[in-house]
């Protein structure tokens, strides 16, 4: 709900839990007022105070008040070299040669529905449920009108933004910044969480407290990257995640981003989040239009769970878009780690033989079917079949695959080209490239300029054909180094900053266009697994490899960060092989799986090389899968424990929304000798109701979160096991639970 009041010149915003409130001030600047737990409709501004600061410049408009300045007034979209010393949210650079923006509100309109933003990700939803605030600034100098777009979805408790700048006009406007979201807060006595890595251990959360100055993470890769996540929390200094008050803000982008705070002189904050100005301009001319991409608020007053889950309710439902939206996705195997690029149809039906048998429901065939692609040192960019091996193409190979009962799907890495591939030996002008300096390789390969349409629209002919050609339900959507050479030969000189953006759009267009042209194929992101795991991916791709490392414990740390946003359905995760291929680490195939099933749930392993009693533990997790994935999917997320502190074992939930039903999922470290009694506290459940845990002992909700249940022993390293509960009868009698020996548990 969006209210205006007249006498105050107040927006509010209401979402079920939360309000948000902007005034704006005589002299046209537009403050923020308060963000926080849902308050009745009021006017705030009392909250808004002055004082003669020295130092602080004071805006013509102000007159001889001297308490007015936009260097302490909190702003709902700050500008630039007029009088705010803090991080700007925009910056023209006018033919003059000044870098200024001034803004002072036009007007206002509060309409049903959502913006549209075109090219670009975002939140999505009928008509009724949605309600949109428009403001319009305007910098009369500069001759642009910038236009704040607030779209609030108030049953799922989020908040989004985005900025249109417009060229009003009659020369070039340019812009050397443009942020999706200024959020000025009155205090600094927060921490600040962001989500930092590498290739092979993403999203890790790194909590600080705020200090005087500037705090922030970013990626100038040319993607969201491995290194940093575009998702920050800002949270109440003891909040946890039971209690206290906490910010999220995501950034739906998957190019170069940043996400600053600054903390002020008079202990407030600031944060800025956006498109990161690094070798960042955009040319507007004369009518043009430059859309920033959207960001998205949850406030939770009940501290970083609740926060989470309220986040993964709106992603799962109003965010990911596919024909298989709320129904379980098919359980897959991927050759990758299997054959590498040795394999031939003998050696993929065997896999694909065994994978049927153990209920398996789509093979994936990965890098390597293409071109001359027999390592990584070629055939990217030529997308036809490697009829030399595999006979017959695609189009002998997927019907046989569906034959034994499988879907059939298939890799491709769209923006990437090998020097010796005949693509670049026809057009090398088609890759990034500087003049004059020789490229940097990753994976001794090149980025391909997606910023032209001539590229992609010969990238996007031959996947079509090659897609058209067979049975396919699945694609995954890799990307395997960071971007550099920025440079397009498109493109003039003055208007080089606008590249690394440009590229972003045309992988936007390209996934459009595939949704739109095959709607029945499931596509999967990857970047390397999780180096574009992020908002705007999730529009196009609604799930992500979370990662290239696929060992049990380093996935419990991986998927408990990603978890703090993005919802377990999106997360891509396998069981492989051990030793492990990144870490060489000897994990059990029971722990594999139930780590894996967190997540987009599938194998990376060669099944026709399993023992027979691996092979019947796979069986047995793929129909404890099929049984509970709803749950597993679609639950809410409950993470009992920190994988990242020293403890005994980790520990998370998924609990139904009635509350009915949890499965409660538990990884132990190393083995110890003398192992104490271990009591796990639940959370998430009824406490007025009875649950049965694995069909067995019947145990009250509130003793079950309050006092704990008993884990059972165990030997060896790296153990896990789930405990399945559903609420009964009150009329059971509660029961004891004792352990023995074998870690079985005897009611």
């Amino acid at each position: 709900m969006i209210v205006y009041h007249e006498p105050s010149r107040t927006y509010t915003l209401h979402t079920k839990h939360s309000t948000y409130q902007l005034a704006v001030h005589p002299t046209g600047v537009v403050q923020h007022v308060y963000y926080g737990p849902r308050l009745r409709d009021c006017d705030l501004t009392g909250l808004l105070r002055y004082a003669d600061r020295g130092f602080s410049p004071n805006p013509e408009e102000a007159g001889a008040d001297r308490t007015f300045s936009l260097d302490t007034t909190p702003q709902e979209y700050s500008t630039c070299g007029v009088g705010d010393f803090r991080l700007p949210a925009i910056e023209f650079e006018l033919p003059c040669g000044s870098r200024t923006a001034d803004l002072r509100y036009a007007r206002g309109e509060i309409r049903r529905g959502k913006y549209a933003l075109e090219g670009l990700p975002a939140f999505y939803g009928g008509g009724e449920e949605w309600e949109t605030l428009s403001l319009v600034l305007r910098d009369d100098a500069a001759q642009a009108e910038v236009e704040l777009l607030y779209g609030v979805l108030e049953e799922y408790d989020l908040i989004t933004r985005s900025v249109l700048v417009r060229n009003v006009g009659e020369g070039p406007v340019r812009l050397c910044r443009c942020a999706s979201l200024c959020l000025d807060l009155p205090r600094s006595d927060l921490d600040m969480v962001t989500f930092n890595g590498a290739h092979l251990m993403e999203r890790c959360p790194s909590r600080a407290p705020l200090r005087p100055g500037i705090q922030s993470a970013g990626s100038v890769r040319g993607a969201s990257s491995h290194q940093h996540n575009p998702f920050v929390i800002l949270c109440d200094r003891e909040a946890n995640e039971d209690y206290g008050l906490c910010y999220g803000a995501m950034l739906l982008y998957s190019g170069n981003f940043q996400a600053a705070v600054e903390t002020g002189q008079f202990e407030n904050a600031r944060l800025v989040m956006g498109v990161n100005p690094y070798h960042f301009t955009w040319t507007l001319e004369p009518g043009g239009v430059f859309s920033a991409p959207e960001a998205a608020l949850v406030c939770s007053e009940a501290g970083l769970g609740e926060m989470s889950r309220r986040f993964h309710r709106a992603i799962r439902d109003r965010l990911v878009r596919d024909h298989l939206r709320g129904r379980r996705k098919p359980v897959l195997v991927n050759n990758w780690e299997a054959t590498y690029f040795d394999f031939d149809p003998e050696k993929l039906l065997a896999i694909a033989r065994e994978a049927a048998a153990l209920g398996v429901e789509l093979f994936v065939l990965d890098d390597g079917w293409f071109g001359k692609r027999d390592d990584d040192n070629s055939g990217l960019g030529d997308w036809q079949v490697n009829t030399d091996k595999l006979p017959g193409g695609l189009e002998a190979l997927a019907p046989a695959i569906n034959d034994l009962g499988l879907s059939f799907g298939l890799w491709v890495e769209p923006e990437m080209v090998s020097e010796d591939s005949d693509l670049y030996r026809a057009h090398p002008d088609w890759a990034l490239q500087v003049p004059g300096r020789t490229p940097a390789r990753g994976r001794n390969q090149l980025v391909l300029d997606f910023s032209r349409r001539e590229v992609r629209d010969h990238i996007y002919a031959q996947l079509h054909r090659v897609l058209s050609s067979a049975p396919v339900t699945y694609v995954k959507w890799d990307m395997n180094r960071s971007l550099s050479g920025v440079w397009s030969a498109a493109l003039p000189p003055q208007r080089q900053g606008e590249v690394y953006h440009r590229c972003v759009l045309g992988v936007y267009e390209m996934l459009e266009r595939l949704r739109t042209d095959f709607p029945e194929i499931l596509v999967e992101g990857c970047c390397g697994g999780g180096g574009r795991f992020d908002g705007g991916m999730l529009y196009y791709t609604p799930q992500i490899w979370c990662s290239d490392n696929t060992d049990a414990m380093d996935r419990l740390r991986i998927q408990y960060g990603t978890s703090f946003c993005y919802p377990v359905c999106t997360m891509g995760a396998h069981v492989s092989v051990v030793p492990n291929e990144q870490n060489g680490r000897v994990t059990p195939l029971e722990t594999r799986g139930i780590a894996a099933m967190s997540g987009a749930f599938g194998y990376e392993l060669d099944l026709s090389k399993c023992t027979p009693e691996e092979k019947a533990c796979i069986r047995r997790q793929i129909e404890t899968y099929k049984a509970r994935w709803e749950l597993l999917q679609l639950g809410d997320y409950y993470r009992l424990t920190d994988p990242f502190r020293e403890g005994p074992y980790t520990a998370w939930a998924q609990v139904s929304p009635d509350r009915r039903e949890a499965l409660v999922s538990v990884v132990f470290g190393g083995a110890r000798a003398v192992s104490p009694f271990r009591v796990l506290k639940l959370k998430g459940l009824d406490p007025g109701a009875r649950y049965q845990v694995d069909g067995a002992g019947c145990w009250g909700g509130d003793a079950l979160m309050h006092a704990g249940f008993p884990l059972p022993a165990v030997k060896g390293d790296y153990q896990a096991v789930q405990l399945h509960l559903t609420a009964v009868d009150d009329q059971l009698p509660l029961c004891n639970c004792v352990l023995i020996e074998s870690g079985s548990i005897n009611i």
